[in-house]
């Protein structure tokens, strides 16, 4: 998106707006009666409208007028806000949304389909009693503006904004000519005119502010309420005027605290690019700091490499929290999938969620939105039982979804858990038995049972529906948590529901880590998930052959032998070392040759060949131009595992 370009810069505005209305309307289902929630609602709608008509998107600003309308009944009290008037909103919001991303060219049978379901839904509202509205009838208004100098040059039309007001109530407006200066200083482009107006009818302060959304917070505005006193604030003012008319200690914090709120809009592929110089600059100063280490004693050189170190990895920092994206963004999306399942399935279905502020990197929130449909899916349409069977077993007849997300270590774990009648051992197993990929008889642990259903064509569904059961989805969540270096854990109990666990490392671009040297090759452990390191004598590591364990504070700990695992052919140094690493809840140690030290890792993807070998996550490229192994921890300690228990079965 180019900075310069007003229709881009628009269509990611109406964007943000889309979405609030969309949280909005969804609230709005829980609490019909919510007045604030109904009148953002329609601040969302006329804001769009009126950004829309500005912009030249006129199919935009006049099917949103309608919608407008509805709601503009609603906030006033004239009808109540019901869930069909709801449901036509949110239809209309996908609308929306596809005339600002096109031209409009071919919606147009859409678009009248949608307005006739919301005139249906605006005539059965038009006898319903209505709740008695919260805020007092007021008699009238009395105004004086003036309109900044530049807000014709800038698409403001007066004439339109007075016209506005007419169609408030009983209107009288009389020109205001004092600042309309000599002919010889007048600019044709600037707005010298003023005007009094005076509005008698049930008219709301919002409704006189929706009126000059647009130039609000640069106008002269006086607001006097009919009989009353003046409303306040009484007066709005170009508000940096203001700031430097206050007096020298007040306006310090309050310039501070006008700076804290203020943001840019990047686009995202620059960040990208960002982050590629950076993890080039990383790699550049690994090199700076091997020739610095090496230069006998040079310590200037050193001095210098250290300081670069510094600013490297504050740059670093600095650009990870800039790609890092809470998990709200990502769970906000699946309210309006659970609200549209539930009118799909029939069914009465909750959502909620926990952990939203937990952050992670942007890149594996986008490719996480799909995975997370379909296993959302899966959950609704498989999971939760129809409201009868749900009573029938002692449940509440509305089922539950639960969304969560916490960081441990280096990764983010995501649940997605249902209290549904949970997985059917006996079908899964018919299935796969029935697919070969098991043997009938063959003894398979739980867990390895239920990973069956991310097989390709996998479905136990009785019947295909609109949402699953043709056996495509599941496989394609497994192979997209894979690529992000993830995996699925998966649980699930008879009668009471299903748990999905997503673990996905924090970001896909740079990491710290722990450099280690196995044999000849060197490799990369994230040091996120790094404990404690040990040495290993010769004489423990023979005393522990056969066993494998360490004593640890009186604590049984695993260790695997890398140099084994990776059969690197060499003898093990006289003083190997053991890295004692977490992951879950499981501590396991991994014996190397030796301990290089902390390493900036910038992360590189395998070749296609090396793609299937799970126990790394990538490769990095060290500061001599060789290439270092990243092990991931998760995959390797399963690796291990199955090589102990074939160990055992063949002993």
């Amino acid at each position: 998106m180019s900075g310069g370009d007003p229709i881009a810069a628009f269509r990611v505005e109406a964007g943000d707006l889309l979405d609030q209305v969309e949280q909005g309307l969804l609230d709005l289902t829980h609490r019909l009666e919510d007045r604030d929630l109904i009148d953002a609602v329609f601040r969302g709608l006329h804001t769009l409208k009126g950004s829309g008509a500005m912009f030249g998107f006129d199919a935009l600003a006049s099917f949103t007028h309608h919608c407008e309308t509805a709601f503009d009944r609603v906030r006033k009290g004239l009808a109540p806000a019901t869930q069909g008037l709801v449901a036509v909103i949110l239809s209309a919001k996908d609308h929306m949304r596809a005339l600002v991303d096109g031209d409009g060219t071919g919606l147009e049978a859409a678009g009248a389909t949608i307005l006739e379901a919301l005139q249906r839904e605006v005539d059965a509202a038009a006898g319903a009693p209505v709740a008695a509205p919260s805020a007092p009838v007021r008699k009238g208004w009395r105004l004086s503006f003036f309109l900044p100098p530049e807000s014709m040059a800038n698409g403001t039309n007066p004439l339109m904004l007075l016209d506005e007001l007419r169609d408030l109530g009983e209107c009288t407006i009389v020109a205001r000519t004092e600042k309309v200066p000599a002919l010889a200083d007048l600019n044709p482009v600037e707005c010298h005119v003023g005007w009094d107006v005076e509005l008698i009818g049930d008219i709301s302060r919002d409704d006189i502010d929706d009126v000059f959304l647009f130039v609000m917070d640069d106008m002269e505005l006086t607001v006097e309420e009919i009989g009353g006193a003046p409303e306040a604030p009484a007066e709005v003012v170009d508000a940096p005027a203001a700031a430097a008319a206050a007096a020298p200690d007040a306006a310090g914090p309050a310039r501070a605290a006008a700076k804290t709120g203020e943001s840019v809009r990047v686009p995202a592929e620059r960040l990208d690019e960002l982050m590629d110089r950076v993890g080039e600059l990383v790699i550049v100063h690994s090199r700076l700091s091997q020739l610095a280490n090496g230069s006998g004693g040079d310590m200037v050189l050193r001095s210098i490499s250290e300081e670069i170190e510094r600013l490297v990895s504050e740059l670093r920092d600095t650009m990870m929290v800039l790609r890092m994206v809470p998990v709200a963004t990502l769970f906000g999306r699946f309210r309006r999938l659970i609200h549209d399942l539930a009118r799909e399935t029939g069914k009465a279905i909750e959502l909620s969620t926990e952990g939203e502020t937990t952050e992670v990197d942007k890149t594996v929130i986008e490719r996480l939105a799909d995975p997370m449909v379909h296993l959302i899916r899966n959950a609704c349409d498989h999971g939760l039982e129809p409201e009868d069977e749900r009573v029938a077993a002692g449940k509440p007849a509305t089922g539950h979804v639960r969304l969560s997300a916490h960081q441990a270590g280096g990764e983010v774990l995501i649940t997605i858990q249902d209290d549904g009648r949970g997985i059917n051992r006996e079908r899964v197993r018919a299935k796969a038995e029935s697919q070969g990929l098991i043997q009938p008889g063959q003894q398979v642990s739980d867990s390895e049972l239920l990973q069956m259903i991310f097989h390709p064509g996998f479905s136990t569904a009785a019947a295909v529906t609109n949402l699953s059961g043709r056996g495509v989805g599941m496989d394609v969540v497994k192979r997209t948590i894979e690529s992000l270096r993830g995996a699925i854990d998966i649980t699930s109990t008879p009668g009471e529901g299903s748990t999905v666990v997503l673990r996905i490392p924090l970001t896909l671009a740079i990491i710290d880590g722990l450099l280690v040297r196995v044999g000849e090759g060197r490799y990369v452990i994230p040091l996120a998930a790094v404990e404690e390191c040990l040495e290993l004598s010769l004489e423990e590591d023979l005393r522990s052959r056969g066993r494998s364990f360490i004593t640890l504070r009186d604590r049984l700990v695993p260790f695997l032998r890398l140099r084994e695992m990776f059969e690197t052919g060499t003898k093990p140094d006289p003083h190997q070392k053991i890295v004692v690493i977490a992951t879950g809840a499981e501590r396991v140690g991994l014996v190397v040759d030796q301990i290089i030290g902390s390493h900036q890792t910038v992360i590189k993807s395998m070749s296609p060949l090396h793609q299937d070998v799970a126990t790394f996550a990538g490769a990095t490229i060290l500061g001599d131009g060789g290439v270092a192994l990243i092990l991931d921890v998760v995959q390797l300690v399963l690796a291990g595992q199955h090589q102990e228990e074939r160990l055992r079965a063949v002993g």
